[in-house]
């Protein structure tokens, strides 16, 4: 049986004297997660926690099935990590720092120099590759740090804040490169940000952070499964014939006013057939839009319900 890709067993991690993380448990499956907070809400501790660079306080986490308190070594040959602040060798060339990175990882030094290359052509930096990194744009830099993120073909690749501060051009290559990463098979995604957008364009299952407390845990791909069969509809006609012949097909629905109807689809009716029942009854859909408990609206509530503590 396939581990989690992350499990977290009661986990803390105090630092400072303070505690960051409270408690956290759950398990992780997806092929792409997203850790999802305001600022201050743990998500780079946890990240940092899992790589080894904080012990835990009281529990543990596990990645790919590996205890965090004792296989760091192995977790670390597996994991890529693209961190939020800048980590560049003053004066290097991409190529250089990237080909440094692989080594690091255990790659060969002959080896280590065709993936940085392979590597920075993919992030669109091939052009670019033998300049001095700190002549970089900041979309340059991010991508950079992508590259040396995913130069020794890790199972499994940490992602934090990979798109603050991008312009749009740079935002929507980010983006896509990270969901052909995700889409390939061969690499799980952590994409840790608290911009709502770029985790739901990107993620299918998402950790919801709050003072380092776990406040929501979604399965958005079961969510965007069960928005696709909830629809409202707008009628012009007998919407009370045509609301019982739907009824007949097995779906559910409840009339708002004249003309108003929400209605749950049953598995194996489409809104062809909605369509093709409106037309035996001369009625016409004026309107037809499905209901969608958007990542905002998610988070939002889990910013309402979810309590902080000492």
């Amino acid at each position: 049986m396939t581990p989690p890709v992350i499990e977290l067993s009661s986990l803390e991690v105090r630092l400072g004297g303070r505690t960051v993380l409270r408690g956290l448990s759950g398990s992780l499956t997806a092929r792409s997660i997203g850790l999802l907070g305001p600022n201050g809400a743990g998500k780079t501790t946890l990240l940092h926690t899992l790589l080894g660079f904080h012990a835990p306080s009281a529990g543990t986490a596990r990645v790919m099935g590996r205890d965090v308190r004792s296989d760091i070594r192995a977790i670390r040959s597996c994991v890529g990590y693209m961190p939020e602040n800048e980590s560049f060798l003053a004066r290097s060339t991409a190529v250089r720092y990237v080909r440094l990175m692989a080594q690091l990882s255990g790659l060969p030094p002959s080896e280590a120099l065709e993936r940085a290359h392979q590597a920075l052509f993919f992030v669109g930096l091939g052009e670019a590759r033998y300049r001095k990194m700190d002549s970089y744009s900041l979309g340059m830099k991010q991508m950079a740090k992508l590259a040396q993120a995913i130069v020794h073909g890790p199972r499994l690749l940490f992602l934090d804040e990979p798109t603050n501060g991008l312009d749009p051009p740079h935002r929507r290559r980010m983006i896509r490169l990270i969901r052909e990463i995700r889409d390939s098979g061969r690499t799980h995604v952590i994409f840790s940000s608290h911009l709502l957008p770029d985790v739901e364009e990107c993620c299918d299952e998402v950790l919801v952070l709050k003072e380092g407390r776990i406040v929501e845990h979604c399965d958005l791909a079961a969510e965007r499964r069960t928005n696709r069969s909830f629809l409202e509809l707008e009628t012009l006609g007998d919407d009370a014939s045509f609301a019982k012949a739907a009824g007949e097909l097995g779906c559910e629905y409840a009339m708002h006013g004249r003309g108003r109807l929400k209605m749950v689809l049953p598995e194996g009716i489409e809104t062809r057939d909605l369509y093709a029942l409106a037309a035996e009854r001369s009625v016409q859909i004026r309107r037809l839009s499905y209901k969608r408990d958007s990542l905002q609206d998610i988070f939002l509530k889990a910013m309402e319900d979810g309590h902080g503590g000492p």
